[in-house]
């Protein structure tokens, strides 16, 4: 057989070739066809090698989902760079240290954060040039002192057509840093190999099953976990790629699906609130929609239900990992499924339930264990780590617990490091919340633990209701009894305006854990 590197950059020569015509599109900025996109990701692979750049150094991205960013990720990893995408929603203390553990050489920053990344460069010596991405060509003011240029003035002064893919398809092609919403953030880096191979794992039937008469929009940001791997599916399928660039409120995204014929979104579920606050608030529809892939965290049964009713769209649920690279599970893209469970694995990935102290559970199905990972697309260590995270087996364990069913179905059933701990036993906090996130008017809801003199921990039930409607505590409480055991119902319960959320959208616990250690409600 012949020879064939499994590189990323096959995906956007496939395109361009079979689906050139096919667009990228950007919200209030333009549209491309691959052809052309192509062409011009290839110019800014000849821009970087005129910096010095070579196989290997790591090019930093502070950006949105937009054509500009699109083109850096391939005009990067096509000549063998790394690209090492960057949270905008965290702060300058933490983009600075990843930046310096990476050793940047390049930032390429949306027009909109120049400011935010003149702070991080002032802190990141290793930071030799700054590129502007989604603005107008021309001069610009150097940033932090270093050499500054726009993203079209770069490539129209300096591009040139080199050849991709001319190295081995294990080296590293993106690198990118988990939320930490539970801990310290780690990198994770992706190779070649594993994003081509996650992306023919993405693909599957059963799984996210892009076709070229696909619509996709991308509302999962392109800075977390490859944006799902869309920014390479949608190009090796030939599907149109729509991305919404820095704002995803409900009303921009609804115009977008319109006026694009999005058939396919993808996005947490506190993306897909906005849009059916919009659409209840001022009527409408949105008939080429037919699929919505959620993630993230777990998406209450309430939520689901309304959402297909309200779009007429099939709910994909789905769960993974930053180090899954991150597609662990997904629903099927037809039938009715479990409103709850988070799908089967597509080929290539494999899961087994453990104990609590590593040993693989005898009985597979229908118990609750600790869930671990092994995979051509699953990290074998975090960046600049000295030993591996897996397993004797070689599997990688991803914090969960989980359950799997007859039908090979995954449900996490919470983050093992969530557990609440009172008087010696243990709350799973996850099953609070699908029974209280069931209820009407209730939004969002989280359970957290708090520091009890007499049994440890007790759990505090937090609720964000739904858009002017009003919750009585003990109607949510009540609707728990008979249904958990007693001693794990919440002693209180907290109301907020605003659920805080992590930078990837997820509710984020270790924020409410801090602002609510000593809280005791009347």
């Amino acid at each position: 057989m012949q020879s064939y590197t499994l590189t990323v950059d096959k995906f956007l020569d496939h395109a361009a070739k079979w689906w050139g015509n096919a667009e990228v599109v950007t919200a209030e900025f333009g549209r491309i066809g691959y052809s052309n996109l192509r062409l011009r990701a290839n110019l800014l692979s000849g821009a970087l090698a005129s910096l010095g750049l070579k196989v290997g150094d790591r090019i930093a991205t502070l950006a949105w989902n937009t054509q500009h960013h699109v083109e850096t990720y391939f005009g990067a990893m096509g000549m063998g760079l790394v690209c090492h995408t960057l949270n905008p929603r965290i702060t300058v203390a933490h983009l600075s240290a990843m930046v310096n553990e990476a050793e940047d050489r390049v930032l390429a920053v949306s027009v909109g954060l120049a400011n935010f990344a003149r702070d991080v460069a002032l802190q990141c010596p290793c930071v030799e040039t700054i590129l502007i991405l989604d603005g107008c060509a021309g001069d610009v003011v150097e940033i932090a002192g270093r050499r500054t240029l726009t993203f079209e003035d770069f490539v129209s002064r300096f591009g040139s057509e080199v050849a991709w893919g001319q190295f081995d398809e294990h080296s590293p092609a993106g690198l990118c840093y988990t939320s930490g919403t539970t801990g310290s953030p780690k990198g994770v880096l992706y190779t070649h190999r594993s994003n081509y191979l996650h992306t023919l794992r993405a693909l599957q039937a059963d799984a996210i099953a892009l076709t070229a008469e696909d619509s996709i929009l991308v509302a999962v940001p392109m800075f977390h976990a490859n944006g799902w791997g869309f920014p390479f599916a949608a190009p090796a399928a030939g599907s149109k790629l729509v991305l919404p660039g820095r704002h995803t409120d409900g009303e921009r995204l609804a115009k977008l699906i319109r006026s694009e014929g999005v058939t396919i979104a993808a996005g947490v579920q506190t993306v897909w609130l906005g849009l059916l606050d919009y659409l209840d608030a001022t009527g409408g529809e949105v008939p080429t929609l037919e699929r919505v892939l959620i993630g993230g965290s777990t998406c209450p049964d309430a939520l689901i239900e309304r959402m297909e009713k309200r779009l007429k769209a099939r709910v994909q649920t789905s769960w993974g990992m930053t180090e899954l690279s991150p597609l662990g599970t997904v629903a099927p893209p037809r039938g009715n499924g479990s409103a709850v469970a988070s799908g089967r694995t597509p080929m290539g990935l494999d899961l087994k339930l453990t104990d609590a102290s590593g040993v693989t559970l005898a009985e597979q199905r229908n118990v609750t264990g600790h869930l671990k990972v092994k995979g051509a697309a699953v990290v074998d260590r975090y960046f600049k780590a000295e030993a591996d995270s897996l397993d004797a087996e070689g599997y990688f364990d991803t914090g969960d617990l989980a359950t799997i069913d007859d039908e090979g179905n995954l449900t996490i059933s919470g983050r093992s490091k969530d557990l609440i701990k009172s008087g010696g036993e243990w709350i799973n906090p996850v099953e609070i919340e699908s029974i209280v996130g069931r209820l009407p008017g209730v939004g969002q809801v989280a359970v957290i633990g708090q520091a009890d003199p007499k049994w440890g921990e007790r759990p505090l039930l937090v609720v964000e209701p739904q858009r002017s409607q009003i919750l009585d505590d003990r109607v949510l409480l009540d609707a728990l009894r008979g249904n958990v055991a007693d001693w794990w119902i919440p002693d209180h319960v907290i109301q907020v305006a605003e659920m805080p959320l992590a930078a990837t959208g997820k509710i984020d616990k270790k924020r409410l854990r801090a602002e609510y250690a000593g809280v005791q409600p009347d």
